[in-house]
């Protein structure tokens, strides 16, 4: 079975890729979708969930593709772009990455913005999934991703934690009607990724681990904890991303 990690993130200094591949080797992950950590401290990463703001940081993309090519294709990289300032990066270097990642959380603002449609456009002419985690804010919510979806039906959007609380389940009734809204279900809680697996149908859950922020072995052990077939638990832990990513199972 081929084991993908859907979300995890480098943080910034010398230990990386090389700790990464050793957790994944160690969980038995196969390959991970990798975007650029550590742009803010957590207790304001904390406070801006909480309270709203925007953090004017900017991602190491660069460094999550040098550590894409050295990893001998584990580790799979995904641009981090902040709407603001990002969109003719991400343009010129689409073709070196796997997908894109937009943070309302650190970078603030709305999803109905004219720069994340921006944005948006290139994934869809990259081929790109989008990750992208929802907030109480308006604007960012579960109903305006759903609104982004629906605007971009040939773009495959992916729910990061199923939303920023873990007990997204109103989310999770908001999004079904979106098929090309996956939820990737890292950090949420086991109630959240069961009710993912029913009302979404398990074709549309991804395994992800939030790497350094939380055991890989934690977030094995839930999806075990879903009792899905072999073959459910094959897609969930990564047949599907396989798919999303135009990966090779």
């Amino acid at each position: 079975m081929t084991v993908v990690d859907f979300h995890a993130r480098l943080v910034p200094g010398g230990a990386e890729p090389e700790r990464l591949l050793a957790v994944m080797d160690a969980a038995g992950i196969d390959r991970a979708a990798v975007s650029a950590g550590g742009l803010i401290p957590l207790d304001r990463l904390a406070a801006q969930i909480d309270e709203g703001g925007r953090a004017e940081a900017a991602a190491d993309n660069d460094g999550v593709r040098r550590a894409a090519r050295s990893s001998g294709g584990r580790l799979l990289p995904f641009f981090f772009a902040d709407p603001m300032r990002d969109l003719s990066s991400y343009r010129s270097d689409a073709v070196d990455f796997k997908g894109l990642e937009i943070s309302p959380a650190v970078h603030g603002g709305r999803l109905d913005d004219p720069a994340v449609h921006d944005l948006v456009t290139v994934a869809e002419a990259a081929g790109h999934p989008v990750y992208l985690v929802t907030v109480a804010r308006p604007g960012a919510g579960p109903a305006d991703l759903g609104r982004l979806a629906g605007r971009f039906p040939r773009v495959t959007f992916v729910w990061g934690h199923c939303g920023h609380h873990g007990l997204g389940l109103a989310g999770l009734d908001l999004l079904a009607g979106h098929p090309n809204v996956l939820a990737e279900i890292s950090g949420c809680l086991t109630v959240t990724a069961r009710r993912a697996v029913t009302r979404l149908g398990v074709g549309r859950v991804l395994f992800g681990t939030e790497y350094p922020l939380q055991a890989p072995a934690v977030e094995l052990c839930k999806v075990d904890a879903l009792g899905l077939d072999p073959a459910g638990r094959s897609a969930v832990l990564g047949g599907n991303a396989c798919r999303v990513l135009g990966e090779e199972i």
